[in-house]
């Protein structure tokens, strides 16, 4: 099955996800230092960035006119809306910085290739880290899911204020609206 316009959806004919408790051991993490390739091009340690990161995690943005990974992908609940939900960081980008987010990623398991071309793409002015290996992925424990044999991290969104995870959105749901609850809890919580 083709994938469907990418930005175009109908939230009330997505299943959403529930909040199956895989979160909840993140708060008050350490990110461990693990190096992870950005598009661009650099090499990113989340663990070492001083002040306050943003970093919004989802499944695999989807590529227009090309093959669904699953053909029942949008009634997975939680996969569909990659694509928007980056759209709405890229959009709210300086109003996040401006806020007090020093850093914004998005990240994926998808490889840094593919993500190079996305980011070029969408125009994103900020960059998506790969954990194509799933290094950052097993050391925090993210949510997962498998599917057609790959692992992929649940939507959420962490707050890191200098390498220590202060606040998780978990689940994210509509994936659209997750930057705009990211831009409130930052007025709300001045680092």
């Amino acid at each position: 099955m083709n994938q469907k316009n990418l930005m175009e959806v109908d939230w009330s004919k997505i299943p959403a996800p529930a909040d199956d408790g895989a979160a909840r051991h993140l708060v008050g993490m350490m990110i461990p230092p693990l190096d992870l390739i950005a598009t661009d091009n650099s090499s990113v340690r989340l663990s070492t960035l001083e002040g306050r990161t943003v970093v919004f995690a989802y499944p695999r943005t989807g590529e227009p006119g090309k093959i669904s990974l699953v053909d029942d992908w949008d009634m997975i609940p939680g996969a569909r809306g990659c694509t928007p939900q980056t759209c709405a960081f890229r959009d709210l980008f300086a109003e996040l910085k401006a806020a007090g987010a020093q850093h914004v990623f998005g990240l994926s398991t998808q490889d840094h290739n593919y993500q190079c071309e996305m980011a070029a793409r969408l125009h994103l002015p900020f960059a998506v880290l790969s954990d194509e290996k799933l290094a950052l992925t097993r050391a925090l424990d993210l949510p997962t899911m498998e599917v057609a044999g790959l692992t992929l991290i649940k939507r959420l969104a962490l707050i890191v204020d200098d390498g220590k995870i202060s606040h998780v959105f978990y689940p994210v749901f509509p994936p659209d609206r997750n930057a705009g609850d990211v831009l409130t809890w930052l007025k709300a919580n001045p680092g």
